[in-house]
């Protein structure tokens, strides 16, 4: 069932194309698609509102240079399309290939690197896997950037000594269950679940005003891991003690009830009342559900889909909140952080090019903006500006009265949480029970992180 969606942007545009933009034109070009699967293409930038960069003689001046981008997270290919062509007049002799993808993108990373293929700048998970690709990866820790990111952002993009910075982030972020108000109000639900009694009882509701209670997004590997996580958090107060006795083979599943018990219930409440087939259901579909009414929970996601489900009905009213996950209401909590890194490589042939670019993203008025103006997200830069979006304001004001948990999926690897994601759709599939797939994700976190720690 693997998909890969593959869409290359090369940014080549003249002065007239970018006239041509705002007229809300678009063009682009598609990458082979190696798999023979369905490609998606990117629309290209339009101009916009925020601060515009400016230009001087000497900054358009210089021989044609390309910088090859390869990262994950396509949900953010709009945005990015704007910022590189915002980039481009500033540095007209600098084009920018990008090329994203989310299905199978650490094996399809591993493979570029081992074949010397290596982007100029790719992408990882922060935290433990800043180590597995620090071969490849520049210290910034002498880049100007560093004077506009938050240190929590810093933190993260250290080595497992705490040396170094091996990253950037394209954003700060918010995790837990986006719901429909409007929905919500329909079927007569007057308290926003925070147990997971509350949150059957809401399910029940919902199925009886003819409204669906999940859409799952299950196809997609990466939002078990979004979900698992919180459940992470309800079962230990040491996140990455607890991982590391998985690594070790210490500890089991049944040794943890929110794990072995609440996990399951809460996989087996969306598969019952989810999408009538969850694992032919990606992202984009899953956005297509919640936008246009016909689910009323979101699972998997954050903040990063709030903008394409604007774009289908902009008058939504979204909900966010945090997982029921036990029945205690005080574990119900959001979970904000950086889980994404930027890597630039330290042999580009580029590189002097590709840390102009990335400076200039951190530090120019248009590039500080982006991050909320644009690309809608938590910054991860130090800024005066505050969000539009709902789940970025929901989500700030839920950290203040409830805090946050921890951002547990940066402790271990996207090699394991991929093998992870896979064994979750063998029980959702109907091919594992319980007990056969929590024994094949024990394995597999010895057998690919386990050598790690």
């Amino acid at each position: 069932m693997k998909k890969f969606l593959s869409a290359l942007l090369c940014l080549t545009m003249l002065s007239s194309v970018l006239a041509g933009c705002s007229t809300g034109g678009s063009t682009s070009t598609s990458a082979p698609d190696k798999t023979g699967a369905a490609t998606t293409t990117v629309p290209a930038a339009t101009t916009t509102t925020v601060p515009a960069a400016t230009t001087t003689a000497s900054e358009t001046s210089g021989k044609a240079v390309e910088i090859n981008i390869f990262i994950n997270q396509p949900e953010y290919a709009d945005a990015i399309g704007k910022l590189l062509a915002e980039y481009k007049t500033v540095k007209p002799n600098v084009t920018i290939n990008y090329e994203t993808t989310q299905s199978d993108y650490p094996t399809l990373l591993k493979a570029k690197l081992n074949s010397g293929d290596v982007p100029d700048i790719f992408a990882s998970t922060s935290g433990k896997e800043i180590d597995v690709y620090k071969e490849y990866s520049l210290d910034l820790s002498d880049q100007p950037l560093m004077k506009t990111m938050l240190p929590a952002i810093q933190a993260v993009m250290a080595d497992s000594t705490g040396k170094g910075m091996y990253g950037l982030a394209i954003k700060g972020n918010y995790f837990g269950l986006i719901y429909n108000k409007a929905l919500f109000e329909q079927a007569g639900i007057t308290k926003v679940p925070e147990t997971m009694t509350e949150l059957e009882a809401a399910c029940v509701k919902l199925k009886a005003a003819g409204i669906t209670p999940f859409t799952s997004g299950l196809f997609e590997w990466w939002v078990y891991k979004h979900v698992f996580q919180h459940f992470l958090d309800a079962s230990t107060t040491d996140v990455p003690g607890l991982i590391k006795k998985f690594e070790s083979g210490e500890a089991k599943f049944s040794d943890y009830p929110e794990l072995y018990n609440n996990f399951f219930a809460f996989m087996d409440l969306v598969k019952k009342y989810g999408d009538a087939k969850p694992l032919e259901t990606d992202l984009s579909a899953e956005i297509a559900a919640f936008a246009s009414g016909k689910a009323a929970m979101v699972t998997g996601q954050g903040a990063w889909i709030e903008a394409d489900v604007l774009k289908i009905d902009p008058s939504i009213k979204i909900g966010f909140t945090g997982y029921p996950v036990s029945e205690n209401a005080a574990q119900c909590q959001v979970i904000t952080g950086s889980d994404q890194a930027l890597r630039i490589y330290k042999d580009s042939k580029v590189l002097p090019e590709v840390l102009d670019f990335i400076n200039w993203w951190y530090t120019s008025d248009y590039g500080k903006a982006w991050f909320t103006d644009i690309a809608g997200v938590l910054p991860p830069v130090a800024t005066t500006k505050d969000s539009n979006f709902e789940i970025i304001k929901q989500g700030n004001a839920s950290v203040t009265a409830k805090g946050s948990a921890t951002l547990a999926i940066i402790y271990s690897t996207d090699s394991f949480w991929n093998a992870f994601g896979l064994a979750m759709q063998e029980y959702v599939g109907g091919k594992a029970d319980k007990d056969t797939t929590c024994a094949n994700i024990e394995a597999k976190w010895i057998e690919i992180d386990g050598a790690k720690s």
